[in-house]
């Protein structure tokens, strides 16, 4: 396999599954911090295999988009029995390394699994609403985290934590569906459009960053983040508020990208 072939693997984007994971597993006070480079791995491997599983499912759906017609599916570099054997070794090592804290972690990210391969992947096809149902996989890392700390799944906290996980996937995701809005049209895969009267998507962005800061801002009432780190954080969904543009969709979701390495580092901080 070579350097190019990795895309399969969408290393960035499972870096920052691995990365949600850490920001749970800082929640736990006194946590061990051999679990945290256990949620950090397991986590971004096993969302490495489902990367690679999904590819196969949409490889027809790869072949139409700009985008993604240079994957080693598409190009013919790897059969899918062979990507599909890699990612199924990427999702086993995943679970086994996050077996390591027991079985609900591994559990939950058996779950995060089969709600992104077989709820959101066919669902993309049909609904407009399967970036917001697939935001529901994104939520989970930080509650496998969390579990693998110690945590009972249940806690509120968490529960507040990957609530604010969910609303940050929802226009950070929609950002790159609008950047990218001809090769979804071009593979006939329905685009989230709310707002698409008078008031215009822009301010259905604005409306979710507004709402992710404000739960960001609602932290440290629940002893959850300092007062002072809380108002940083929360300029980060805040100061691209007033940029909400059709024209700077590129760089609010590159700045996006930034917000769960800032709050995991912020929770490993307080």
């Amino acid at each position: 396999m070579t350097r190019q072939d990795l895309v399969l693997f969408r290393p960035r984007l499972a870096l920052l599954n691995g990365i949600a994971a850490v920001a749970g597993h800082a929640l736990v006070p006194d946590a061990a911090h051999a679990t945290l480079w256990v949620a950090l791995a397991g986590v971004a491997i096993l969302a490495a295999g489902g990367s690679a599983l999904n590819q196969v499912l949409e490889r027809d759906l790869d072949r139409l988009m700009e985008r993604t017609r240079q994957r080693p599916l598409p190009r013919g570099d790897l059969s899918p029995a062979m990507a599909t054997a890699l990612g199924c070794a990427c999702i086993g090592a995943g679970l086994l390394v996050l077996a390591a804290g027991g079985p609900v972690p591994p559990l939950l990210g058996a779950v995060a699994l089969a709600w992104y391969l077989a709820v959101y992947t066919p669902l993309k096809r049909r609904t407009s609403l399967a970036l917001a149902i697939g935001a529901v996989s994104g939520a989970l890392p930080p509650v496998i985290g969390w579990t693998l700390a110690g945590g009972a799944p249940g806690d509120y906290r968490i529960i507040l934590l990957a609530g604010i996980f969910f609303l940050w996937q929802v226009p950070h995701f929609w950002l790159f569906q609008r950047r990218h809005a001809d090769d979804y049209r071009r593979a006939g895969i329905p685009l989230f459009t709310p707002g698409a009267g008078r008031l215009g998507p822009s301010f259905h962005v604005r409306l979710w960053l507004g709402a992710l800061a404000a739960s960001v801002l609602l932290l440290p009432a629940f002893g959850l983040m300092g007062p002072r780190m809380a108002p940083w954080i929360a300029a980060v969904p805040l100061l691209l508020i007033p940029v909400c543009r059709p024209r700077s969709e590129a760089t609010l979701f590159s700045c996006l990208n930034a917000f769960p390495p800032l709050m995991a580092l912020a929770l490993l901080l307080r």
